[in-house]
């Protein structure tokens, strides 16, 4: 669990990044979750947008791919969500204490 100190911290890295994901009509399928996985592993801080044809309401979408991948919902903006998870081989990102 990360606190609130660093989530501000991880808002603002995330800030200048580009959504790399898309979720759209067919939601959250077991093929997305394997590469969130491996994107997550490389980067540890990414954003996955929202279209507008998903189905899903935006805070189930983020509850799905937190709980499958284990990692930590930092923030949803929009149709934004932005999503860290700690690299167990190639850690980029020290968080504050």
């Amino acid at each position: 669990m990360i606190s609130g100190k660093q989530k501000r911290y991880l808002r603002k890295e995330a800030h200048e990044l580009e959504s790399i994901f898309q979720v759209g009509k067919g939601g959250v399928v077991p093929t997305m979750i394997t590469q969130l996985n491996d994107v997550l592993e490389a980067r540890e801080l990414i954003k996955v947008s929202i279209l507008q044809n998903c189905d899903v309401p935006k805070e189930e979408v983020a509850e799905l791919i937190t709980s499958r991948t284990h990692a930590e919902l930092v923030q949803i903006i929009g149709r934004t969500i932005i999503l860290y998870k700690e690299s167990k081989t190639k850690k980029q990102i020290i968080l504050p204490s």
